[in-house]
């Protein structure tokens, strides 16, 4: 049994009400601490007055970036309730799927994805949907909600610290979704490492481009800098222009930002980059591998690129790279950050020499208790002493900093988003002119990476590469689509039948 929780918003409320805490980049609007705070009070009384929700009962959220996004998970925090972003860029299907295994009492979303929310709600038996304005004169029944009246003495029973705060849904190496539970404590434990090794304090100001339905872009650096008592800008999607734009801003600069590989290369592509007035901030760079070049063209700039690791099961930040040694550690994501331990295992569970590869696995309280409602997947995820399997393949220097040599052996990262082959083989299978199929995970010049999908059609079937992909598109959020599709006559395999990928890598190293 923990403690109770605390809320740092009402905290900062009291202190700084006018302090600003939130600012909606899309809508133009800015909210400060103390009315983000009575905002969050009034949500919270109107989810447990109107719609029952209580401790442990799941609040879905559907939305783009919006600031109203974090009243809606304090509001849930405040009642003991679950937050459960949604990823707004799953079809209508896998939302549905998520959202049964889920069993939300309540869907918030935004009034611009209305025909896919009322599919969901439908398909999943979803008791109740809120809708928020994505522009102004949209219909809107959260503001009633979030500007309501709050009863007079009410106050919600204490939450510890050990309840689930969030389930974010990540698909499996099997295809299937599973939940990733976090708790209060654990979400507090990653981001005092973030705060601590990144500098956050409440002179921070941060850009948050990166989707809320991550765990990056929750806690890199959003959560942390409201922690603290800084002011963190909201961007609705990344935008290019605009957030070059606003890290050379000066009369409000931007202390710390985050962004996936792609971000920055697009752009250091812009034609007005070369002369933008950069600055030095905390420009931390993760969630797929990190070119060297792109590395050293920002620091050219005076900009430091802090290469991170993090994986949803342990929050957004495992580790990250020391400030100064960028350039000296190419290829390291860092040292472990406060509260979170890291080893390197052999596959029989020796523990692996300096420079030697293993599996990285992790421990600390910023680990997820297990997902949701799958305790067979929980169990397989952890080792017999109690670390989590991140499947990635890794070593350690003599001084600690962590070397990732590969990804999971077929997960693939596009875009900043993990896609997983067998989802994509399992929605290619369905094709009645499929007969065999298998994807693999390949360079791309704008994505890093994208999927390449091999198939041998049923004997007799007739179909196209386009055809395919358009079968996938139907069926698949658009970053899980592979860009190739090329037709084979036969998939190579070991001695016990098993498909091997490798060949199939390299025949897509060979043809680029």
């Amino acid at each position: 049994m923990g403690q109770p929780i605390v809320s740092w918003v009402a905290h900062h409320a009291a202190r700084s009400p006018d302090k600003v805490a939130l600012v909606d980049l899309h809508r133009g609007r800015e909210l400060a601490y103390g009315e983000l705070a009575r905002r969050i009070r009034a949500l919270a009384a109107s989810l447990a007055e109107r719609y029952g929700v209580g401790p442990g009962d799941r609040v879905a959220l559907l939305s783009r970036n919006d600031a109203r996004s974090f009243e809606v998970l304090y509001a849930c925090a405040l009642l003991g309730a679950i937050t459960v972003p949604l990823n707004w860029r799953l079809t209508g299907a896998e939302l549905t799927a998520v959202s049964r295994d889920a069993e939300p009492a309540v869907m918030v979303h935004e009034s611009w994805i209305a025909t896919v929310a009322a599919e969901v709600a439908r398909g999943a038996g979803v008791g109740a949907t809120i809708v928020w304005a994505s522009e102004d004169g949209d219909p809107d029944t959260y503001e009633e909600l979030a500007s309501a009246s709050i009863p007079a003495g009410w106050t919600p029973a204490d939450v510890d610290e050990d309840s689930v705060w969030t389930i974010i849904y990540t698909s499996g190496t099997t295809g299937l979704p599973k939940g990733v539970q976090a708790t209060h404590r654990g979400m507090v434990s990653s981001m005092l490492g973030i705060l601590v090794a990144h500098g956050v304090s409440c002179d921070s100001r941060c850009l948050t481009v990166l989707p809320l339905f991550h765990v990056a872009g929750l806690n890199l650096f959003a959560n942390p800098v409201l922690y603290a008592g800084g002011t963190v800008m909201v961007a609705r999607t990344f935008d290019a222009a605009q957030t070059l734009t606003l890290l050379t801003e000066a009369s409000a600069p931007v202390s710390h930002f985050c962004g996936v590989p792609a971000n920055y290369q697009f752009m250091e592509q812009l034609p007005e980059f070369g002369d933008a007035p950069l600055r030095a901030f905390v420009a931390a760079v993760g969630g797929s591998p990190v070119p060297a070049a792109l590395v050293e063209s920002w620091a050219r700039r005076g900009v430091a690129l802090t290469t991170v690791y993090g994986i949803t099961e342990a929050g957004a930040c495992v580790t990250a790279m020391p400030p100064g040694q960028e350039l000296a550690h190419t290829g390291s994501v860092g040292l472990p950050l406060l509260y979170s331990r890291c080893r390197i295992r052999t596959m029989d569970g020796r523990p692996c020499e300096p420079g030697e590869n293993g599996e990285l696995q992790l421990a600390g309280p910023l680990v997820t208790p297990g997902y949701w409602r799958n305790p067979a997947a929980t169990a397989t995820a952890f080792t017999s002493d109690g670390w989590l399997h991140t499947g990635d393949v890794a070593t350690m220097t003599s001084d600690g900093h962590v070397l990732l040599v590969d990804r999971s052996k077929d997960m693939y990262i596009s875009g900043g988003e993990n896609v997983y082959p067998a989802e994509v083989e399992n929605a290619l299978h369905a094709h009645p002119a499929v007969s065999q199929a298998a994807v693999v995970g390949a360079p791309h010049p704008r994505w890093g990476e994208a999927g390449i999908a091999f198939v041998v059609l049923a004997r007799g079937a007739g179909a196209t590469s386009e055809e395919l992909r358009a079968w996938c598109r139907s069926r698949l959020a658009a970053y899980k689509v592979p860009v190739r599709v090329e037709l084979v006559g036969e998939l190579p395999r070991n001695a016990t039948g098993k498909i091997l990928k490798d060949p199939l890598r390299e025949s897509v190293r060979n043809s680029a």
